[in-house]
């Protein structure tokens, strides 16, 4: 069970909700952030009488189970959450949200390239790694802070805001100077001091689904996120993996409209990671569109035979350009602008 305190209680509400509680005979602890108070009561199984602890003062409410979501829960007729990209755009109105880019940031002259390509097509952000996560050590690694200087000119010169990964703690400030957002990739979904720190910024975050996690795993990690005062989260299904090998992983559409749901966070997909499939890109960005998805993010690349990195999940400039346009009757039959 546990107690949440109101928004602007004191630790003095708390303690005096612990206090009652070791009257009880209960043990407890205070969890604390940026956000609010919760009180955790510890060893409790089964039906538990509040004995006013409802009326205690500044206490918001006492809930049985915590469940997954206290931040970001969906109540009956709220709207979700629209999360600003860059300042021209945003996350979870009725405009689709198209984020793309190099999976890769390889050189200054086709970051631009693309990134014109992408503008004009439709975009709204790019994505690209200057910090890569590869599975083998012996694989290119990105460029590092060089890349984030690459990406701050491209949208200097194209107003596209600029969605880039970030890999550690000691790494959030360096990239919140170039980035407009802040990626959390599916390796990192299950490292807290990341979440923290990221929820500690000012820049939004985009929280991919870690490859085993299951949807309550993805919505608590985004929890820890908001806890710490940045309710700027948009989830991110990129697939998740299975026994399955024809695909890279399983795309779990279903959990669009779950968490469209349950929570008020917008939800991208990304099936280019979520197929590894080229040719799959174009229907699954379709079907992801028809079944509620606030946006996309896609692999771009100008030559993705030569891709230094998932070329073989990218589109080329011409399959992007007519990936956009066939999006628009799927977005307008989802009440969405293309």
């Amino acid at each position: 069970m546990i107690v949440v305190m109101k928004p602007d209680s004191s630790k003095e509400h708390a303690d005096h909700v612990i206090s009652l509680l070791d009257g009880m005979g209960f043990s407890s602890c205070l969890i604390e952030s940026a956000e609010r108070k919760v009180v955790e009561v510890l060893g409790i199984a089964g039906s538990f009488d509040n004995m006013g602890l409802e009326n205690a003062p500044m206490v918001d409410k006492v809930l049985p189970e915590a469940g997954p979501l206290l931040a970001a829960s969906r109540r009956p007729g709220e709207e979700t959450f629209q999360v600003p990209l860059g300042a021209r755009a945003t996350v979870g109105g009725t405009k689709l949200a198209v984020i793309a880019g190099p999976c890769s940031v390889e050189s200054r002259a086709q970051l631009l390239e693309i990134a014109a390509a992408v503008r004009e097509a439709g975009a709204v952000a790019l994505r690209g790694g200057a910090f890569k996560p590869r599975t083998s050590p012996y694989s290119f690694q990105g460029h590092g802070e060089k890349a984030l200087e690459w990406l701050a000119l491209a949208r200097e010169e194209t107003g596209l805001a600029v969605v880039t990964e970030v890999l550690s703690s000691a790494h959030v400030e360096l990239v919140a100077r170039y980035a407009d957002v802040l990626q959390v990739g599916s390796r990192n979904m299950h490292h807290t001091p990341l979440l923290r720190a990221v929820g500690q910024q000012e820049k939004p975050v985009l929280l991919k689904r870690g490859w085993s996690a299951t949807l309550e795993e993805f919505l608590l990690a985004a929890e820890y996120i908001m806890v710490e005062g940045n309710h700027n989260v948009i989830l991110c299904e990129r697939g998740i993996r299975t026994h399955e090998t024809y695909v890279r992983n399983t795309l779990a559409l279903a959990v669009v409209p779950e968490i469209k749901r349950v929570s008020q966070l917008p939800i991208i997909v990304d099936p280019s990671h979520g197929t590894g499939r080229n040719h799959l890109v174009t229907p699954m960005s379709n079907a992801a569109v028809a079944c509620g998805a606030d946006g996309l993010i896609i692999e771009v690349h100008g030559k993705p035979a030569e891709a230094w990195s998932d070329g073989e999940q990218s589109l080329d400039l011409g399959q992007f350009r007519l990936l956009m346009q066939g999006l628009r009757p799927f977005a307008a039959a989802s009440g969405r602008e293309g």
